[in-house]
């Protein structure tokens, strides 16, 4: 039987660890989109205390994220700031989903020119643009078109508006 503070990270000292890291870890920042956190895109999933040290689980965007490496570094150097011991799992399922970015990232995608995911991960029309309608994030129009379904990541699609006509990316819902 497990006694208080035996590892099960429910000692008070362990509670206080967690907060600590997952407090340190609000300044990591996506290295492709660098005005969000980590914890903001929903790729932090949670801090843990487990054999006597933090356990950061990161879940990338997808499984080919060439960001992977660079944001697991990123979390473990500022997590080994608080615990030394800390380490980084990458967790791939659940899958990663837009569904996981906080009303604060959409918004602040919107002020730096990205048009943020809309509506659920389940829709699949951002492949083709078919019955897609995204505004434009620098005038707000409606009447905008599909350039491309690729952008500079896997995760973004090329758009144009028709209106102020200025070329924006849409990060898809995936």
């Amino acid at each position: 039987m497990k006694q208080e503070g035996d590892d099960n990270g429910n000692s008070p000292e362990a509670i206080a660890m967690v907060k600590a890291v997952k407090r340190q870890l609000e300044d990591v920042m996506d290295p492709e989109l660098p005005f969000l956190s980590v914890g903001e895109m929903g790729i932090l999933r949670d801090v843990i205390y487990k054999n006597d040290h933090t356990i950061c689980i990161v879940t990338p965007t997808y499984s080919g994220c060439p960001a992977t490496d660079v944001i697991s570094k990123d979390v473990l150097a500022a997590a080994r700031v608080v615990d030394p011991r800390s380490s980084v799992q990458i967790a791939m399922s659940p899958a990663w989903t837009t569904d996981w970015i906080s009303e604060k990232a959409r918004e602040k995608m919107t002020q730096n020119g990205i048009a943020p995911p809309e509506g659920l991960s389940h829709d699949r029309a951002f492949l083709t643009g078919d019955d897609r309608i995204i505004p434009c994030p620098i005038c707000k129009s409606k009447n905008t078109k599909l350039i491309s379904p690729f952008g500079s990541t896997a995760c973004k699609a090329s758009f144009s508006c028709n209106t102020c006509l200025e070329p924006f990316e849409h990060f898809k819902c995936i």
